[in-house]
């Protein structure tokens, strides 16, 4: 598919997904593949390698969680090759996003693509996501790259701020994972997700620190 293709094909998913702008986003989202897609031949930043694969897999995935995010601050922990936190600052310029990533290769794609393609509400921070800090904390500390949820939450709770929320993407759901969360943490929201293109299970869990009885 050409660029000009998959611009249509993105288009009409945020259509879909009743996401502004379509039209702008769409073209901006597809720029971002072709560097990620040419990046990751060199760097492996993803095990997928087709573009068109990278839409439904990567962009959309990642854009179906927008109506639940609360900003204005919001940290991408583990961000990896910029996902969720490249898709969603694209699609919320009014938000301040922050990519955290400890690997000097993925900081260095995540900081070629931030100055390419002008993305002034992005800030990339090169850190291990225990060693980092900040104050006041985030309205909304996310990540889809944590094998467990309760890695996530001791690694990234002292993220929040005052009324901040832990957003953990997940595919298949594991009650083991649930139980395991650390005390003092509980799931507001447990949210089944449906991503266009894709078939597979996603859900959106909402995780906030747990009130004083």
């Amino acid at each position: 598919m050409t660029g000009a293709g998959r611009q249509e094909r993105l288009s009409a998913a945020l259509t879909g997904l009743g996401i502004p702008a379509p039209k702008q986003l769409a073209a901006q989202l597809d720029a971002y593949v072709t560097l990620l897609d040419r990046w990751n031949r060199s760097h492996n930043l993803t095990a997928v390698r087709d573009p068109e694969e990278m839409v439904s897999r990567h962009l959309l995935d990642s854009l179906v969680v927008l109506p639940w995010l609360r900003g204005p601050r919001i940290v991408d922990v583990g961000s990896g090759a910029g996902l969720p936190g490249l898709p969603l600052a694209m699609a919320r310029p009014g938000y301040r996003f922050l990519l955290l990533d400890s690997a000097a290769k993925r900081v260095s794609f995540l900081r070629h693509v931030v100055a390419r393609l002008g993305l002034d509400n992005v800030e990339v921070v090169h850190a291990r996501v225990q060693d980092y800090a900040s104050e006041p904390g985030f309205d909304t500390v996310i990540s889809r790259a944590f094998a467990a949820l309760a890695d996530f939450v001791d690694k990234a709770g002292h993220l929040c701020g005052p009324d901040g929320r832990l957003l953990a993407m997940k595919g298949r759901l594991d009650k083991t994972e649930i139980e395991a969360l650390p005390p003092g943490w509980v799931i507001d929201e447990n949210r089944s997700l449906s991503v266009p293109g894709s078939s597979g299970q996603r859900h959106l869990l909402e995780i906030a620190r747990r009130s004083a009885d």
